[in-house]
């Protein structure tokens, strides 16, 4: 069946892009899927459109007691896999920046990121371990003009993920990040053309990623293939953090 079956994952922006074809590959592969988004209904729903192993809930990552309800679902069968996809991106110049959109992106790229494994981490320790997979930025190592909350942000998650490895490797607890560079999602499609087009050109592969290429990544790190691999930044932006 996979590398997974059994496994109980929780994945972060699910609704959508790379999250969404994270939670859909590991339920292809096995693993029973809560599928976390703010655009999902208030009750827990099977998408058995998708899978019947994915399991849809309406969730806030900025909110702590969203986070509580997520963790007390699943405080009887115990969690095993955390990815946090959950993201958004604000284009202005820092002079242009409001203050409440700089608040915003921090909530949901940083904060959310927290909020969730301080949420299941204790789940995983009870469980005898875990693979958490944090959603960082090719943006955390090199900078384009604009959105300077989000590569403040994503800067923060790999360091975050790396404190978090460290403390909680003695758990069996993994934590590991993925960088992605310019990939085709729906967020990145609102860009403007001149600015993905110049994302691009950066690009020694020439192109944009595809959201399956991410979550490929994603699930090697999540699983028992990468045992030995804890507190890690694992670009993945054809070259674009090479140049």
């Amino acid at each position: 069946m996979g590398r997974f079956l059994g496994k109980k994952a929780v994945v972060t922006g699910a609704a959508s892009g790379m999250g969404q074809e994270v939670a859909e590959q590991l339920s292809a592969e096995g693993a029973i899927v809560i599928a976390l988004d703010l655009t999902f209904s208030e009750k827990p729903s099977a998408n058995t459109s998708l899978s019947p192993c994915i399991i849809q809930l309406k969730h806030d990552v900025t909110k702590p007691e969203s986070w509580d309800a997520v963790a007390s679902f699943l405080s009887s069968s115990g969690v095993d896999i955390l990815v946090n996809a959950a993201g958004v991106m604000d284009y202005a110049l820092l002079h242009e920046t409001e203050l409440s959109s700089w608040r915003h992106t921090l909530d949901v790229d940083l904060d959310g990121v927290m909020l969730g494994m301080r949420a299941l981490i204790p789940l995983m320790k009870s469980g005898g371990g875990g693979s958490i997979v944090n959603f960082s930025s090719a943006l955390a190592t090199i900078a384009f003009a604009g959105s300077p909350a989000y590569h403040a942000a994503k800067a923060a998650v790999t360091h975050l993920t790396r404190n978090a490895a460290v403390t909680y490797a003695a758990d069996k607890i993994r934590v590991n990040a993925v960088l992605p560079g310019i990939i085709d999602t729906p967020m990145v499609r609102k860009q403007s053309d001149e600015y993905n087009a110049a994302a691009v050109a950066r690009t020694p592969l020439g192109r944009m990623g595809t959201a399956s290429e991410i979550a490929k990544c994603v699930l090697f790190i999540a699983s028992e293939d990468a045992a030995y691999m804890t507190g890690s930044a694992v670009t993945i932006d054809g070259g674009l953090s090479a140049m």
